[in-house]
């Protein structure tokens, strides 16, 4: 764990780890399942992605999977786009076969670059079940670590900017961000800060938050590596 990311508490937040094969399989069989059974229309778009369909999301999860098959095993990376001939079942299939490989790479030396697999593709299934409007799961093999990720991201860009800790809050359990004494404390359910984490909650909805003094000053630690809030929401608070 990060030095300045320092756990208080039972760890009922990100909960137990779980291999990374069997949150990313989770994952496949999720995004399947909710394709599938519900026969969504693939143009239909995904909020939490500016300009994306669901089905650009799922040739980005194809496509992710090809190259984070190069990164585990040292094979160069297919970058090539899924054909466009591909219908959405197809596409799916193409994911779980990617995924096969996946899997046996992530158990034998998947490591943060894993992590960071699983995070990618777990975010996404919460964006195609905030776009399908289906409900979040109670829980998931994959939330762990992706949390981890999310939260090591935030302490990284809230050492950047030079602004004393905050504490992230979730019931009992509690993540001191920073390496100093927390200034502010913010609770919240785990999804709304997961979704925060993730660049998928304006500022204001963020500002929304448990916060137990004036948040504004941490509001720019959530701009960090991939994500920035959106400029109006994308989705609603649980």
């Amino acid at each position: 764990m990060d030095a300045n990311l320092n756990e208080v508490g039972r760890p009922t937040l990100r909960g137990t780890r779980v291999p990374n094969q069997v949150s990313y399989r989770q994952v496949r069989e999720n995004v399947t399942e909710l394709l599938l059974a519900g026969r969504p229309d693939e143009r239909s778009p995904v909020p939490a992605c500016p300009e994306w369909s669901i089905r650009d999301l799922v040739e980005h999860l194809v496509g992710v999977a090809a190259l984070g098959i190069g990164r585990l095993s040292g094979w160069p990376a297919d970058s090539s786009r899924p054909s466009t001939a591909m219908d959405l079942a197809e596409l799916l299939e193409e994911w779980a076969r990617l995924g096969e490989v996946a899997d046996r790479l992530l158990a034998d030396h998947g490591g943060r670059a894993g992590t960071i697999l699983v995070m990618d593709a777990f975010t996404h299934e919460l964006d195609l079940r905030f776009a399908l409007g289906t409900p979040l799961p109670d829980e998931h093999p994959a939330f762990a670590g992706a949390f981890g990720v999310l939260a090591a991201g935030f302490a990284a860009s809230v050492a950047a900017h030079h602004l004393p800790g905050v504490r992230l809050s979730v019931g009992p359990t509690q993540w001191t961000v920073g390496d100093d004494e927390p200034a502010a404390t913010v609770h919240a359910d785990r999804f709304d800060l997961y979704r925060s984490l993730a660049g998928r909650r304006t500022h204001e909805q963020i500002a929304e938050l448990g916060w137990d003094r004036d948040s504004h000053r941490w509001l720019p630690a959530f701009t960090w590596g991939p994500f920035t809030p959106p400029a109006s929401p994308v989705e609603r608070a649980r």
